[in-house]
């Protein structure tokens, strides 16, 4: 009878060939179940609730998640595989834990009014209650099943080598993405089938997502363990970033355009978590140079708002710009003509407000939030600019807004002209470009000891560009998953 030995496997569940909904699904041989990451589908509206019902996975039947870092893409199903019976631990940094609170609630909240609003549609449709009934949804989870799942975070610090079972070893280094973020090395005991030798600890790294080499708030990625497998992010992995210092004088130069010759409103689509406090960091700055023009700045984001106190929490992982910052100014994330705003009533306000200002408010890819309010009150104002800083997925308000030539455009159901200035500067991505992921790819590891590249998290052409570039790189037998993949290691 032939002797059946097990192996290591991999199933690449989310974010393949795309940049949102971040899972895999690793099988150890001796038969642990290790989630990497757990990532909501994001940017399609309600058209992303079957790709977010759909797991690929039994939740009850899963041993562990380890979490990259807190963003939702990456961590926004944590709440609904418990809802489904996930009971095991979720193992992350102490920054990313807290972030998960706040950011876990949030979507929750969301969901639920999104919900609301999709079966109030339904309602209309089917006004007889009866046959639209079967139409409605639910949302795919509550508070009560974000305080449930929070119950179950497990936090280590950075490069602290902690054991998950007997046969699996886990180091977190800083990977410079956000606040806690982490490059997840695994080191995990079992037979090398190719070699058909004894047990032996093989070594499977997985990026999440990756820092800037510089950044103004986050220190640059920190070098990883060495490691036979790789999964590595690639959402610029066809671009180039500006110099961060171009960076923030190109902001400087929108400010003034917009609210000192314009007389205008500048609205600013951002992230609550990272991509915001790095904003309000360079115009922190600038107001300390006496560079920033005397206008209002307003962060329209209650999430924003508690975001950037738990930023204050964790100085020791913030950049030494900002520490150095903090020895002359003890908040770097405040100013004398900055106000965050949490009240709604206050929010409902700057919709009408004429004078110069600033308005910061998520969600960064124009899907949800104030900011899609904002921008719907002055799209149309061609004192305005809309300055997009970041990544917006292809189906996105936030994409399509920067489509060329493009005249109208329908936001809450209404078609509204376009004369605001839309513009984009990208050097305030928390994601490092291609040439800075494969420099620190190239410091961290020995090329020729990798047996094996994913390419993950990044549409199609930025990852078969980043594919190319690894090639080029010295790195060999990379590939690019889809979706349900399946691979033995």
């Amino acid at each position: 009878m032939a002797l059946i030995i097990n192996t290591m496997k991999i199933q690449f569940l989310g974010a393949t060939r795309e940049v949102t909904g971040s899972k895999h699904l690793v099988t150890t041989d001796s038969g642990h179940t290790i989630l990497l990451d757990c990532g909501m589908y994001q940017g399609k509206g309600m058209e992303t609730d079957a790709a977010n019902r759909d797991l690929g996975f039994d939740p009850k039947k899963l041993d562990c998640v380890v979490l990259s870092h807190a963003h939702i893409d990456h961590s926004g199903l944590l709440p609904y595989i418990y809802k489904l019976g996930f009971r095991g631990d979720i193992y992350c940094t102490p920054a990313t834990r807290d972030l998960c609170a706040l950011m876990l609630t949030d979507t929750a909240f969301i969901q639920e009014q999104d919900v609301r609003t999709y079966n109030k549609k339904i309602d209309r449709q089917h006004p007889h209650k009866e046959k639209g009934k079967k139409y409605k949804i639910e949302p795919l989870y509550n508070q009560h099943d974000v305080d449930g799942v929070m119950r179950h975070f497990v936090t280590y610090g950075y490069d602290r080598r902690f054991r998950l079972f007997d046969d699996v070893l886990l180091t977190f280094t800083n990977s410079g993405h956000m606040l806690g973020s982490a490059v997840c090395s695994l080191e995990i005991y079992e037979e090398d089938t190719a070699s058909n030798t004894p047990k032996r600890w093989k070594r499977l790294t997985y990026t999440g997502d990756l820092g800037r080499s510089k950044s103004h708030i986050l220190p640059s990625p920190q070098l990883f363990p060495q490691c036979d497998y790789l999964i590595c992010e690639s959402t610029y992995g066809d671009r180039l970033h500006e110099d961060p210092m171009a960076t923030e004088e190109a902001l400087l130069g929108v400010v003034e355009d917009t609210c000192v010759y314009r007389k205008g409103q500048l609205l600013i689509p951002s992230f609550s978590v990272g991509r915001t406090q790095e904003i309000v960091y360079v115009l922190n700055q600038l107001y300390n140079d006496g560079r920033l023009p005397q206008i209002p700045v307003y962060v329209d984001s209650p999430m924003s708002t508690n975001a950037t106190q738990i930023f204050r929490m964790y100085p020791d992982e913030l950049s030494d710009e900002v520490r150095d910052t903090m020895r002359f100014d003890p908040d770097p994330f405040g100013f004398n003509t900055l106000r965050y705003i949490t009240d709604i009533r206050e929010s409902k306000m700057l919709n009408h407000k004429e004078d110069p200002c600033i308005i910061i408010s998520a969600s960064g890819m124009l899907e949800a939030g104030r900011i899609k309010h904002h921008v719907a009150n002055h799209i149309s104002d061609p004192r305005c600019t809309i300055l997009i800083v970041g990544y917006c997925e292809p189906a996105t308000l936030g994409a399509r807004i920067q489509e060329p030539g493009l005249k109208w455009i329908s936001i809450f159901g209404l078609d509204r002209k376009i004369k605001a200035q839309i513009t984009k500067i990208e050097g305030f991505s928390g994601h490092g470009d291609y040439k800075e992921m494969i420099d620190y790819l190239s410091r961290s590891l020995q090329t020729g000891d990798v047996k094996h590249i994913f390419v993950v998290h990044g549409e199609l052409n930025a990852a078969e560009t980043y594919k190319e570039h690894l090639h080029e790189a010295g790195f060999r037998n990379i590939s690019v998953p889809q979706k349900g993949e399946m691979v033995e290691l």
